[in-house]
């Protein structure tokens, strides 16, 4: 199976960022390991970043089987809490619960990472012990979540060189005005449309300013959020 995600490669920067991430999740969390998993609309899903190299192979087990909390948490948009994995877990996951158990793992908790619309991935949390987060730490989970999407975000940007914004500023400040009619298409912020139009950016592999030259255009119209 191919593990490199279409139109989600967060640059190294990022990766390195989301390592320290996730190593500093593990310890807010009591956890075993977390681990970032960047995934493409299309099923297309690939690894990102993780606390340790043994999550990081507890982590590739759901795209080897093609299942796991991971990967419902990103087809539903809801987070999967998963507060031990017994016979109904096995019943759900048939290939994934015994191989997470051979691991050593009895509990996983996943939060996918999403903007509006835009689905980035999935932070997994692992548990060597059974038994639910405690409602800090998962006001904790939701908060890292947040962080991991900025980051992605942020390495996109990265990713493609940072004179997106330069650019745009070059030829008449198309990115601005692009924020300006995403406000209105979607009826958000200045702020939240700047980030609807870096989500998509990332989700499609392409320059922010690409993006905002269509929007102004008229080749691209975002879609509201319904869900």
């Amino acid at each position: 199976m191919d593990h490199e995600a279409n139109g989600a490669r967060p640059g190294r920067g990022a990766v390195s960022r989301l390592q320290v991430l996730c190593a500093d999740a593990t310890r807010k969390l009591s956890a075993a390991g977390v681990g970032v998993s960047v995934m493409a609309a299309d099923g297309v899903h690939g690894m990102a970043a993780a606390s340790d190299p043994a999550t990081e192979r507890i982590e590739e087990l759901q795209f080897t089987f093609g299942e796991g909390p991971c990967v419902d948490a990103f087809a539903s948009r809801r987070p999967v809490l998963i507060t031990d994995l017994d016979h109904e877990a096995m019943l759900r996951w048939p290939a994934y619960t015994p191989a997470v158990h051979e691991a050593g793992i009895r509990a996983v908790f996943a939060f996918p990472l999403q903007v509006g619309a835009a689905r980035l991935g999935v932070l997994d949390v692992f548990r060597t012990h059974a038994g639910p987060l405690s409602r800090d730490e998962l006001g904790q989970a939701i908060t890292i979540s947040e962080r991991a999407v900025t980051t992605l975000l942020d390495g996109q940007d990265q990713a493609h060189g940072e004179r997106d914004i330069d650019d745009a500023i070059d030829q008449g400040a198309p990115l601005w005005q692009a924020q300006g009619m995403v406000m209105v298409m979607l009826g958000v912020t200045l702020a939240e449309a700047l980030v609807r139009l870096r989500a998509h950016a990332y989700t499609t592999d392409r320059h922010l300013s690409e993006v905002a030259a269509d929007i102004v255009a008229g080749r691209l119209h975002l879609k509201r959020d319904h869900s």
